[in-house]
């Protein structure tokens, strides 16, 4: 047991420090050399991610861009301030963590950037044990090289909540594996906690409950597929700890805001409307006119008038968007014939939730930074390129640390990435 404990924490070491330092150095080059995006003062006008010198604040560049403005605002200020309920989109927990360390470190940029490190490193090391139960030892150490160099992977060093939630999302379901439903529940409120598709997590949950695979019972059962192979028992309730967290922001809404729903309305002020799965057709016509656009190669027509700004930034927007959205399909299946139902039932409802609230002006947006998250794709990734040649693995975690660091390099500067 503690071989294999070490050995977690070893290999998240490892992925952990090369992952953040290609991060920091795409992030820092691409600032030096190309400088700020025009008008990117105005993102920022309250000056929250820039608190230090000029050198202090170059440093925190990588992680302090776009959303990181809304959690420091909370961090600092709550949510009492927001006049719209713009602020209710963002759950408490990561803001929460970030104002608590700050009171000891003086600063909440720190804070989080601290808080989001540590949620990684202990993510990579949960992550690690849970695909070694599934995939084995060589594949669970593939896992975490692709999740930790995935494309997006800067968002886990960023102050944003993709960390935390990948440290309760994956804690949650390794907890259930091994049959402690009382950590299971615990987890998986945090995730609920953390962001607003938390509350799916309770679907593979319970699918872990009754039909595994799990190490805390034996199956049984009459060969009928749809039968449960475990038998309810008390410790289900820990899952009611689920809902409960849920209950518990609602009704804090309604206390400090007036408005018990206003997390879901929220999504209605940032652009997005219910339309089920309605990201896979308008994200494919948006890419489609992206390519025209692009193939035009003139400024006008415009094809995509849906949203404003140039035309060949938009266009090569939703055909990278579009890109994340076939990957997600593909491995989506692979999931699905491959690792246990309760992993693919997560990442297929997670998926489906994520592409039924589309943005007018660019359906897919934030996509690749909610594919981050579902560490499902990337265990099936793993297996998949495991099985290929010995070669293929490199291949595939190099590819993606190229675009790793692309990405990362425009969001240091303020470039809009997802």
């Amino acid at each position: 047991m503690d071989r294999e404990r070490n050995g977690s924490v070893g290999e998240a070491w490892r992925v952990l420090w090369t992952s953040r330092a290609a991060v920091w150095a795409a992030g820092l080059l691409g600032l030096l050399w190309l400088g700020q995006a025009p008008g990117s003062e105005q993102f920022d006008p309250g000056g929250l991610t820039r608190p230090f010198s000029p050198l202090g604040d170059l440093l925190v560049a990588p992680s302090a861009r776009w959303d990181a403005v809304w959690y420091l605002s909370i961090a600092q200020d709550g949510y009492s301030d927001s006049v719209d309920g713009a602020k209710a989109a963002f759950y408490p927990l990561y803001p929460l963590l970030t104002k608590v360390l700050g009171w000891f470190v003086g600063s909440t940029v720190v804070a989080g950037l601290l808080v989001s490190l540590a949620c990684f490193f202990f993510a990579l090391v949960l992550l690690h044990k849970l695909a070694t139960l599934d995939l084995g030892a060589r594949d669970a150490r593939s896992t975490l090289l692709l999740v930790a160099f995935f494309p997006t992977a800067f968002f886990f060093s960023a102050i944003y909540s993709e960390s935390l939630f990948l440290l309760t999302s994956v804690g949650a379901v390794l907890a259930a594996r091994q049959g402690r439903w009382a950590w299971a529940g615990a987890a998986g409120a945090l995730a609920v906690l953390t962001r607003n598709s938390g509350a799916v997590l309770l679907l593979p949950l319970l699918l872990i409950y009754l039909y595994g695979p799990r190490e805390d019972a034996s199956p049984r059962g009459d060969g009928r597929w749809w039968k449960p192979r475990y038998p309810l028992g008390p410790s289900l309730l820990w899952l009611g700890l689920m809902p409960l967290a849920l209950a518990a922001y609602l009704a804090y809404c309604a206390i400090v805001l007036d408005d018990l729903f206003a997390p879901f309305q929220a999504q209605g002020l940032w652009g997005r409307h219910l339309v089920p799965l309605g990201g896979v057709w308008d994200g494919a016509r948006a890419a489609w006119l992206g390519l025209r656009q692009l193939v035009h190669g003139s400024a006008t027509p415009v094809y995509f008038t849906d949203s404003g700004g140039d035309p060949f930034s938009n266009a090569g927007q939703n055909m990278m968007l579009f890109g994340f959205l076939v990957f997600a399909l593909v491995a989506l299946v692979g999931v699905l014939r491959r690792l246990p139902l309760a992993y693919g039932a997560y990442t297929l409802v997670a998926l489906v939730l994520t592409l039924s609230y589309p943005v007018d002006a660019q359906p897919l947006m934030s996509l690749p930074r909610f594919v981050l998250v579902l560490f499902p794709l990337q265990m099936w990734l793993a297996r998949w390129l495991g099985n290929r040649d010995d070669g293929a693995v490199e291949r595939g975690v190099a590819i993606s640390a190229v675009l790793l660091g692309l990405l990362a390099a425009q969001f240091a500067r303020w470039g809009f990435v997802a």
